[in-house]
C-alpha cells in the first residue's frame, strides 16, 4: 500500500497545473504575493483559489472503483480504447 505522501503526490500530479502549483508553493511557504504573481490571480482571490485546489485534490485522492473507474480507462478488448456497441 502506498504511503500518504505518495498518494498526495499522485493526486497533485493529476490536478490542472495552476492548482497543483498553488498548493505546492503554499506548502513550501512561498509568500502569498509571490504565489499570486506565478498564478496571475489577485491576492484577494487567493483563498478561494486554494479552496478550489484543495477540493480538486481531495477528489483526485479518492480511489476510483466501480463503473466510473471503467470509464476512465480504455477497454482491453477495444482498439483505441473505445468499446463497440453491437446492434
Amino acid at each position: 500500500m502506498a504511503d500518504e505522501g505518495a498518494i498526495r503526490e499522485q493526486a497533485l500530479r493529476a490536478l490542472p497545473l495552476p492548482y497543483s502549483l498553488a498548493l505546492r508553493l503554499r506548502d513550501a511557504g512561498v509568500a502569498p504575493e509571490v504565489v499570486c504573481e506565478y498564478l496571475s490571480v489577485e491576492e484577494s482571490a487567493l483563498d478561494g483559489f486554494y479552496r478550489i485546489a484543495e477540493a480538486k485534490l481531495a477528489a483526485a485522492s479518492v480511489p476510483r472503483t466501480g463503473p466510473s473507474a471503467a470509464l476512465s480507462a480504455p477497454a482491453a478488448d477495444s482498439p483505441g480504447g473505445r468499446q463497440r456497441r453491437r446492434l
